[in-house]
């Protein structure tokens, strides 16, 4: 049985040309790039090609201005950490109510160590209020750290427009957002439209890089205390001797994501193309960040009255594999932490499924979704107890919460 990747908002496959850049440095181009012999030097000039190649993708920021670390969640802790280290005076943080555990969890941690931190809620369609975003920024306001696009759903929050507010509204305001999912999704200009963005964090293997490392843009003169030292390495940044062979596969995956950029669109109608279909065919069906600008590749959906871990297991069971929201927090029984701030209906909050694409996703694959999800969402409803599959609509008795959006029924 084939697989049918549809998780790449998980991880992505490592694309076959950066596997082919890296392999060199995991065999005779093995030296320390901080000694001082030739070889050792072709290494170094191999970690700033890879750092140059980044900062193209990014807009063309300096690439000095980029410093390598093991990931997102890495990135996150040092730009949110290093911020309040650095400016232990001022304490409030502003926040959102969606972020990655990457971000709401260290937030969560900084406010039980004394920080003031503020959680903006979203709409139903997951969208920040622009008002309460203003009315949140106080004179003593350190840092807003707000994500790009929402791992779970693809909704995606305007940064650059929050950013220029901060800034409008007190320059000492530090703007950093964690930008995992949007990388090679959009095109992102720190030079240009994200200009206001001080700190900027993202991860290799959502660009089909290896996992295990990934970048923080910081912008000159961002006040920022290091996570990692003990070192010199990084501009004495982050200390620790560089993961020269992932380092140098990142720079070739974000070479290929620029390049890839302008084949989105078709990423984006294989995701509409999905979406159209069973939002025809599923009755009782939320398409969570209906009405949203959202990543061209995400489709997030609950269905009411069925739980999405069983939906999960029998996509497996025919060689699809999805996810039910953050693979940090997949393991879990709880909701998802996104969904609830969203207010899906109770009688959906279990059942999601996220379906994320990539651009090696065919349309057979997204065909052979659309004949599978259906079967799979009917077979588990004819076993709920909520269910009337004669009527193929919930049971008279079923726990009652209006759909948030149009559906098929």
């Amino acid at each position: 049985m084939k697989t049918i990747y549809l998780d790449n908002n998980a991880t992505t496959a490592v694309a076959p040309e950066v596997t082919a850049a890296l392999a060199p440095f995991l065999a005779d181009q093995y030296f320390n790039p901080s000694s001082a012999y030739d070889q050792a030097r072709q290494v170094s000039a191999a970690l700033q090609t890879a750092r140059h190649e980044l900062a193209v993708l990014l807009g063309g920021v300096t690439p000095d201005q980029l410093t390598f670390t093991s990931g997102a969640t890495e990135s996150n802790n040092w730009a949110i950490g290093g911020v309040v280290r650095a400016q232990p005076q001022r304490r409030h943080i502003v926040t959102t109510a969606v972020e990655h555990p990457a971000v709401f969890e260290v937030c969560k941690e900084l406010a039980r160590q004394g920080c003031d931190v503020t959680f903006l809620p979203v709409d139903r369609s997951g969208q920040l209020d622009r008002d309460a975003y203003v009315r949140a920024l106080r004179p003593d306001t350190l840092l807003v750290t707000i994500m790009l696009a929402n791992n779970e759903t693809g909704v995606l929050f305007p940064v650059a427009e929050l950013a220029r507010i901060a800034h409008e509204t007190n320059p000492a305001i530090i703007f950093h957002t964690d930008a995992t999912q949007a990388i090679g999704k959009l095109p992102l200009d720190l030079t240009g439209e994200f200009e206001h963005v001080d700190l900027l964090s993202l991860s290799g293997h959502k660009i089909h890089a290896p996992k295990g490392v990934g970048a923080l843009y910081a912008k000159r003169g961002t006040p920022l205390r290091p996570l990692i030292i003990g070192g010199h390495q990084e501009n004495g940044r982050r200390a620790g001797t560089e993961n020269v062979p992932f380092i140098v596969a990142l720079g070739r995956a974000a070479r290929l994501a620029a390049d890839h950029l302008a084949g989105v669109d078709q990423i984006r109608q294989l995701r509409d193309r999905l979406e159209d279909a069973v939002v025809r065919t599923i009755p009782y069906l939320e398409v969570n960040g209906h009405g949203a600008p959202r990543l061209p590749n995400t489709l997030n959906l609950s269905c009411h009255y069925i739980e999405g871990e069983s939906i999960l297991y029998q996509l497996n069971e025919h060689g699809i594999c999805a996810s039910s929201g953050s693979a940090c927090t997949s393991g879990s029984l709880e909701p998802s932490h996104v969904l609830k701030a969203m207010h899906v209906p109770f009688t959906a909050m279990h059942g999601s499924v996220r379906f994320s694409l990539s651009r090696y996703t065919t349309a057979a694959e997204v065909d052979r979704v659309i004949e599978v999800f259906p079967e799979v969402v009917a077979s588990l409803r004819r076993i709920s107890p909520y269910w009337d599959a004669a009527r193929n609509a919930p049971r008279p008795t079923a726990p009652q919460e209006s759909p948030a959006q149009p559906t098929n029924h």
